[in-house]
């Protein structure tokens, strides 16, 4: 089995609770493949080319890691890229019964996926982009909650 895992999200915009988890995830899978959603449903504050860009700045110091686009299934984009381990990050219990369904699911889709989960730092447990984006909005002080380019990104989409 090929030794892979698969960090999926919006990223919208990474934090350093996502940074955490797939930090984590490197230090035990040797090939981590981020994929970032398109998520126009949700209206994301950015293009996902800009999110992608991001993320790759965030995690060039990691090797192993590709960052890319899905759309569709997880399950199947997994397949493609020939990974079986999906790594989800929990920062709290709300999080849990969500993240729970969807293993099963993905579970009923694909038996020979795996799903882990995978804890920030406590430091981190209560981020997420949403929070960040409204106290970027209103001018607050991210750079506890996210990586320097995300910062400056977010100050020049706030200017």
């Amino acid at each position: 089995m090929n030794q892979a895992a698969l960090c999926a999200g919006t990223y919208d915009p990474i934090t350093l609770g996502h940074l955490d988890v797939i930090e984590r995830a490197a230090r035990i899978f040797p090939r981590v493949v981020i994929a970032v959603a398109p998520s126009a449903g949700k209206n994301p504050l950015f293009m996902v080319e800009e999110r992608v860009e991001l993320v790759k700045l965030c995690t060039a110091h990691l090797s192993g890691v590709e960052v890319e686009v899905f759309d569709g299934l997880l399950v199947d984009f997994a397949r493609n890229k020939n990974v079986h381990v999906m790594v989800r990050g929990l920062r709290a219990f709300s999080d849990f019964e969500y993240e729970f369904q969807m293993a099963l699911m993905n579970r009923k889709l694909d038996s020979e996926i795996e799903t882990i989960f995978l804890m920030p730092k406590q430091d981190y447990s209560y981020v997420s982009s949403s929070n960040v984006r409204t106290v970027a909005s209103l001018g607050g002080d991210i750079t506890q909650f996210v990586p320097a380019p995300v910062k400056e990104a977010l100050k020049k989409r706030f200017a």
